[in-house]
Protein backbone atom coordinates (compact mmCIF):
# COMPACT_ATOMS: atom_id res chain seq x y z
CA UNK A 1 0.00 0.00 0.00
CA UNK A 2 3.13 2.70 0.93
CA UNK A 3 4.68 2.01 -2.72
CA UNK A 4 0.87 2.40 -4.22
CA UNK A 5 0.72 5.67 -2.24
CA UNK A 6 4.30 6.97 -3.29
CA UNK A 7 4.00 5.62 -6.77
CA UNK A 8 0.46 7.55 -6.95
CA UNK A 9 2.56 10.46 -5.22
CA UNK A 10 5.57 10.83 -8.15
CA UNK A 11 2.91 10.33 -10.78
CA UNK A 12 1.00 13.21 -9.66
CA UNK A 13 4.43 15.60 -9.18
CA UNK A 14 5.49 14.33 -12.78
CA UNK A 15 2.22 15.40 -14.33
CA UNK A 16 2.74 18.92 -12.84
CA UNK A 17 6.04 19.27 -13.90
CA UNK A 18 5.42 18.21 -17.21
CA UNK A 19 1.99 20.47 -17.31
CA UNK A 20 4.10 23.37 -16.25
CA UNK A 21 7.06 22.93 -19.05
CA UNK A 22 3.94 22.30 -21.56
CA UNK A 23 2.86 26.37 -20.83
CA UNK A 24 3.70 28.83 -23.44
CA UNK A 25 4.57 32.04 -22.80
CA UNK A 26 2.03 35.00 -24.04
CA UNK A 27 4.40 37.18 -24.87
CA UNK A 28 5.21 39.17 -27.69
CA UNK A 29 8.81 39.11 -29.30
CA UNK A 30 8.95 42.09 -31.70
CA UNK A 31 12.33 42.42 -33.68
CA UNK A 32 13.03 45.30 -35.84
CA UNK A 33 15.80 45.57 -38.11
CA UNK A 34 17.43 49.03 -38.80
CA UNK A 35 18.74 50.55 -42.05
CA UNK A 36 19.88 54.16 -41.42
CA UNK A 37 19.97 57.05 -43.96
CA UNK A 38 22.80 57.73 -44.95
CA UNK A 39 24.93 60.43 -42.54
CA UNK A 40 23.53 59.09 -39.54
CA UNK A 41 26.17 59.43 -37.28
CA UNK A 42 27.40 56.78 -34.77
CA UNK A 43 26.14 59.17 -32.18
CA UNK A 44 23.05 59.55 -33.38
CA UNK A 45 22.18 55.66 -33.64
CA UNK A 46 23.00 55.51 -30.27
CA UNK A 47 20.72 57.96 -29.56
CA UNK A 48 18.21 55.88 -31.33
CA UNK A 49 18.89 52.64 -29.61
CA UNK A 50 19.43 54.04 -26.28
CA UNK A 51 15.66 55.87 -26.32
CA UNK A 52 14.46 52.35 -27.52
CA UNK A 53 16.05 50.98 -24.46
CA UNK A 54 13.91 53.97 -22.24
CA UNK A 55 10.30 52.32 -23.31
CA UNK A 56 9.82 50.02 -21.13
CA UNK A 57 10.06 52.78 -18.12
CA UNK A 58 7.32 54.54 -19.97
CA UNK A 59 4.81 51.52 -21.49
CA UNK A 60 4.06 48.92 -18.94
CA UNK A 61 3.29 46.87 -21.58
CA UNK A 62 6.79 46.05 -22.50
CA UNK A 63 8.92 43.86 -20.29
CA UNK A 64 12.47 44.27 -21.62
CA UNK A 65 14.38 45.56 -24.29
CA UNK A 66 17.59 44.58 -26.20
CA UNK A 67 18.77 47.04 -28.35
CA UNK A 68 22.73 45.99 -28.47
CA UNK A 69 23.19 44.22 -31.77
CA UNK A 70 25.78 41.26 -32.25
CA UNK A 71 24.89 40.30 -36.04
CA UNK A 72 22.80 41.81 -38.34
CA UNK A 73 21.86 40.10 -42.03
CA UNK A 74 20.46 42.18 -45.08
CA UNK A 75 22.44 44.30 -47.15
CA UNK A 76 22.59 47.51 -45.31
CA UNK A 77 21.17 46.54 -42.14
CA UNK A 78 23.65 47.33 -39.53
CA UNK A 79 21.29 47.45 -36.18
CA UNK A 80 18.57 45.21 -34.65
CA UNK A 81 16.51 45.46 -31.37
CA UNK A 82 13.89 43.51 -29.57
CA UNK A 83 10.73 44.68 -27.33
CA UNK A 84 9.16 41.92 -25.61
CA UNK A 85 5.59 42.63 -24.80
CA UNK A 86 3.26 41.08 -22.42
CA UNK A 87 1.08 39.57 -25.06
CA UNK A 88 -0.33 40.45 -27.73
CA UNK A 89 -3.07 43.23 -26.55
CA UNK A 90 0.16 45.24 -25.23
CA UNK A 91 1.74 45.27 -28.45
CA UNK A 92 -1.83 46.53 -30.46
CA UNK A 93 -2.15 49.04 -27.96
CA UNK A 94 1.48 50.19 -28.31
CA UNK A 95 0.89 51.32 -31.85
CA UNK A 96 0.42 54.96 -31.87
CA UNK A 97 0.94 55.36 -27.75
CA UNK A 98 2.85 58.12 -26.39
CA UNK A 99 5.81 56.11 -25.72
CA UNK A 100 6.01 54.82 -29.46
CA UNK A 101 5.53 58.60 -30.31
CA UNK A 102 8.21 59.98 -28.25
CA UNK A 103 10.86 57.66 -29.66
CA UNK A 104 9.85 57.55 -33.20
CA UNK A 105 10.58 61.81 -32.71
CA UNK A 106 14.32 60.60 -32.51
CA UNK A 107 13.90 57.00 -34.50
CA UNK A 108 12.02 58.10 -37.48
CA UNK A 109 14.28 61.06 -38.70
CA UNK A 110 16.62 58.95 -38.87
CA UNK A 111 15.60 55.23 -40.58
CA UNK A 112 15.60 54.74 -43.91
CA UNK A 113 14.22 51.42 -43.82
CA UNK A 114 13.02 48.67 -41.25
CA UNK A 115 11.75 45.20 -41.01
CA UNK A 116 9.40 43.74 -38.38
CA UNK A 117 8.97 40.79 -36.93
CA UNK A 118 6.02 40.09 -34.48
CA UNK A 119 6.62 36.47 -32.49
CA UNK A 120 4.71 34.33 -29.59
CA UNK A 121 3.09 31.07 -28.95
Amino acid sequence: MKKLLLAMVAAVVLSAGVMQAAEQPKSVIHVVTIKWKAGTTPAQIKSALDGAATIAGKYPGITRVWNRSIKVQGAGYSNALVMEFKDEQALKDYVDSPAQKEWYKVYLPLREESTTHDITN
